[in-house]
């Protein structure tokens, strides 16, 4: 089985050595894509050397800012492992974690994981905003769906590469997190969850999602809900 890994960056000049050469210590049978969503702190510079020094990596260039769901739709676009696996470019997850994740697949338990930081109890859980902001996200999915997901705006989210390349991503910012898992659960899939560990960033340190993302999450999961259910009303 190999594993495609979308790295998508912006701005992230700092840490996107340090994520990289975290993944590429990983023992699992992978590709590394890299999409450069237009930043101007220096990252593009740093992707250029790496493409001359790393020709083994798949480092692609936006020339205009297109979001974290544009970037990802470009990385999909690209990936050509048996399942993918999105990596932020900051160093608030553990790549390391990505046999667990593949594990349950490995075993035939599951065909989607969700690495969930709630479910690990050893991780912080970050300012009272950000945790109350996840908490209640998770209660406005399952209360449209039916579930009972504990972390549905994780970065680590694997999925067989023909279904993700099927959703055909629409979302720009981190709306993306709600079309992902609403795509899945209207397909028929089930989302298995493992614990991960999280170190959270704050706003000061480069997080970027604020309040807005919630709203516009939020609306995100209720719109691709109503149209799953017209969906179904009409092949009826």
């Amino acid at each position: 089985m190999k594993l495609s890994i979308i790295i998508p960056c912006y701005n992230e000049k700092d840490t996107i050595l340090q994520v990289l050469e975290r993944v590429e210590k990983v023992p699992v049978n992978k590709e590394i894509i890299i999409v450069d969503d237009g930043s101007k702190d220096g990252t593009r510079d740093i992707l250029n050397r790496l493409r001359k020094e790393k020709p083994h990596l798949k480092i692609i260039f936006h020339e205009k800012n297109k979001g974290k769901g544009g970037a990802i739709r470009t990385g999909v676009e690209h990936a050509e492992g048996d399942y993918v696996i999105i990596q932020d470019a900051d160093l608030e997850y553990f790549p390391e974690d990505y046999p667990k994740l593949l594990k349950p697949i490995e075993e035939g338990k599951a065909e989607v994981v969700y690495g969930s930081r709630l479910l690990e109890k050893s991780n912080p859980k970050g300012s009272l905003a950000y945790y109350l902001g996840r908490y209640s996200i998770n209660w406005v999915v399952n209360l449209l769906f039916g579930t009972k997901l504990t972390d549905t705006y994780t970065c680590y989210k694997v999925f067989p590469r023909e279904l993700i390349k099927s959703f055909n991503i629409e979302s720009r910012g981190f709306e993306l997190e709600a079309e992902l898992t609403s795509k899945t659960l209207l397909s028929g899939k089930k989302i298995y969850e493992v614990p991960i560990r999280y170190a959270p960033r704050s706003v000061e340190e480069g997080k970027k999602i604020n309040w807005k993302d919630w709203f516009k999450g939020a609306w995100a999961y209720l719109k691709y809900r109503i149209k799953g259910k017209r969906s179904l009303k009409n092949a009826g």
